[in-house]
């Protein structure tokens, strides 16, 4: 992968990436830097993305893997940003669908949200999903369908309470 494919690679799958991410460990600040990070890897490992079926699945798999590595760094030692210091930050107007989902993703077990996440908002088949994570396809079917389950009752409850 030359200079120019690698940054049309980048061009085309960052943000993408970054919702993914995002979708899975439930911080935005977060999942850009891992995905930043997984980029910069993937940089330097360039040689074999060119031979790799799904450069983007490697990228979001990297991303991931950091972010969870860095969880567990900062776990006991996390202190609270100084806010002083921090720059201000323009948020975008909220969608409270899009709030709500991410509420009921964040409930719902681990695994089952990975699964969920990777099927309907990475749009990758079962067995794509299995091999990425590392599970038989019937553990996937299993984690979406429960998954489905618990979403479905969680936003039943969210719609309730709001239109209270």
């Amino acid at each position: 992968m030359d200079e120019h494919e690698f940054d049309d690679f980048y061009t085309a799958s960052f943000n993408r990436i970054t919702h993914q991410v995002y979708a899975m460990i439930g911080d935005r600040d977060e999942a850009q830097e891992c995905v930043q990070e997984a980029f910069a890897r993937a940089w330097a490992h360039r040689r074999k993305l060119d031979r790799a079926e799904h450069p983007e699945a490697w990228v979001r798999t990297t991303a991931h893997r950091l972010a969870i590595s860095r969880w567990r760094r900062t776990k006991l030692g996390r202190r609270p940003q100084d806010r002083a210091l921090a720059p201000a930050l323009t948020t975008p107007p909220v969608n409270e669908d899009r709030v709500a989902l991410l509420d009921a993703l964040a409930r719902v077990p681990k695994a089952q949200r990975r699964a969920l996440v990777l099927h309907h908002m990475c749009d990758l088949p079962v067995h794509a999903v299995a091999a990425e994570v590392g599970v038989p396809e019937g553990t996937i079917k299993a984690r979406l369908s429960r998954g489905r389950k618990a979403l479905a009752v969680l936003l039943a409850d969210g719609t309730a309470e709001r239109s209270a």
